[in-house]
């Protein structure tokens, strides 16, 4: 069965961030890439335990996605009983770990 995959406001604003970053709207290659992560997130709708939880809480799980340096990591939650994924956070793989206060 699948997952509705939910994006947080946050979320939304961290794909934008990225997507402006990488000059998308300039560059073929870098639209591409951001095409991908976004049908990677979207792919959490089926098998969304597939990924790790986090380190800093057992509760949420992160998604991997590019190759180093450039990886992302896109931070959710699995609700099983609504069978929905929130997407909460979107993150330089390289930052510190997040804290509370990043996803909420």
């Amino acid at each position: 069965m699948a997952y509705l995959v939910r994006i947080a406001a946050r979320a939304e604003r961290d794909l934008s961030y990225l997507h402006d970053e990488i000059n998308g709207p300039d560059s073929a290659a870098a639209r591409r890439w951001y095409e991908g992560l976004r049908r990677a997130i979207l792919s959490l709708a089926v098998h969304p335990k597939r990924c790790r939880t986090t380190p800093e809480n057992r509760k949420l799980r992160d998604l991997l996605y590019g190759d180093k340096p450039n990886v992302y990591r896109v931070i959710y939650r699995v609700n099983e009983r609504q069978k929905q994924v929130d997407v909460l956070h979107i993150r330089h793989g390289a930052r510190r770990n997040f804290r509370a206060t990043d996803i909420g």
